[in-house]
């Protein structure tokens, strides 16, 4: 027998996964170069294997305009911005239950800023414009040039490398600031967090002011949050770091829920504790290197989104639901940084960052 909470579940799956479906259709059609929406419908007809017609707005021009448009610029923006709402979205979730803070999120963790502070660093020392490639000029070429690569090459694993050891970085520094056993202490492991964010920021500050034009220019969209340079070659490895991460956190799930009910009974369930959250923590930090090293700093989606649901389903987390719902918020909101400002485009973390701050600031008063 089903019962209302079970019922309401699978309304709100079912409701997600048309919406999911239909979504990529119609942000395809938003943009600077506004598209009908019959247009692009053509166009996905073509990626199911139907026939493309023969002219789109009068001219066969404007066939191969929009097509690549559509296929190559919004539909890799889209799935990218799915991939990154919903990589937050749990990284987010399970840092607020291995925790057991309902503030903890990757952004307020200052996990945001050491990954940003070890990509920044390896694009500020190790690329072609910066400060080791101007001092050994002609002698060697360590790393990224910012063009097509394969995605084993050295030019497109150092920066997700590097934003990964400054992630872990991080997650250490804000456990030693907590102190051992105070993981339960919600206020002491926030302003750890926020002390720890401001530390790596401040570090990328001073990166970038020795770093040269050139380099300091190329990453200043990682102090922004931007989808602009999404494309197919560097889909890949968020959309694979992303869909593993899930699949692992999906395994451990009635593990990780098993924290929520405090260290000792989950001990009493033969759940090794220490390890778990130390491996859910380094599994976040991960999911948070890799999206940023891809799309920079996108700040509070983490905490909004698994709160949300937990408003939607009282005592209940579920993952799947809480991904889907934050690729979708991030899509959106992506299209509203296309659309804002007339012929210019507003980075996704502006918007967040305004969000999140009220929501932050709701939650706040709810607790007190």
């Amino acid at each position: 027998m089903i019962d209302a909470s079970q019922r309401r579940y699978y309304v709100y799956f079912s409701l997600l996964v048309v919406v999911t479906l239909l979504t990529p259709i119609f942000a395809a059609s938003f943009g600077a170069a506004n598209i009908h929406l019959n247009d692009v419908l053509m166009i996905f007809n073509t990626l199911l294997g139907g026939d493309m017609p023969s002219a789109i707005d009068g001219s066969e021009h404007a066939v191969k305009i929009t097509q690549r448009i559509v296929l190559e610029l919004r539909l890799p923006r889209i799935l990218l911005a799915f991939v990154a709402g919903a990589g937050l979205s749990i990284a987010g979730s399970v840092l607020q239950t291995v925790t057991r803070n309902p503030l903890a999120d990757p952004y307020l963790f200052g996990i945001s800023s050491g990954a940003s502070f070890g990509a920044v660093l390896v694009v500020s020392l190790f690329s072609q414009t910066g400060l080791f490639a101007e001092m050994f000029s002609g002698v060697f070429t360590l790393a990224p040039n910012f063009t097509a690569q394969p995605w084993w090459s050295w030019s497109t694993l150092s920066i997700p490398i590097g934003a990964f050891i400054g992630a872990s970085l991080s997650v250490l520094v804000v456990f030693m600031l907590s102190g051992p056993g105070r993981s339960s202490q919600v206020e002491r492991m926030l302003l750890s967090g926020v002390a720890t964010s401001f530390l790596f920021g401040a570090l990328t500050s001073l990166l970038l002011y020795f770093s040269t034009p050139q380099a300091a220019a190329s990453v200043l969209f990682w102090s922004l949050g931007s989808f602009a340079k999404a494309s197919w070659s560097n889909l890949l490895l968020p959309s694979v770091t992303v869909g593993v991460s899930l699949l692992i956190m999906l395994t451990f799930r009635r593990q990780i829920m098993a924290l929520q009910a405090g260290d000792e009974t989950a001990h009493t369930l033969g759940i090794n504790v220490a390890k778990l959250r130390l491996s859910m923590l380094l599994l976040c930090s991960l999911i948070t290197a890799m999206l940023v090293a891809t799309c920079g700093g996108i700040g509070f989606v983490g905490l909004m989104i698994p709160h949300t649901v937990r408003l939607l389903f009282s005592g209940r987390q579920p993952m799947i639901l809480t991904a889907m719902l934050g690729g979708l918020f991030m899509v959106w909101i992506d299209v509203i940084a296309r659309c804002v400002l007339f012929n210019q485009e507003l980075p996704v973390g502006i918007i967040t960052a305004a969000l999140g701050s009220v929501f932050f600031l709701f939650i706040l008063r709810q607790r007190r």
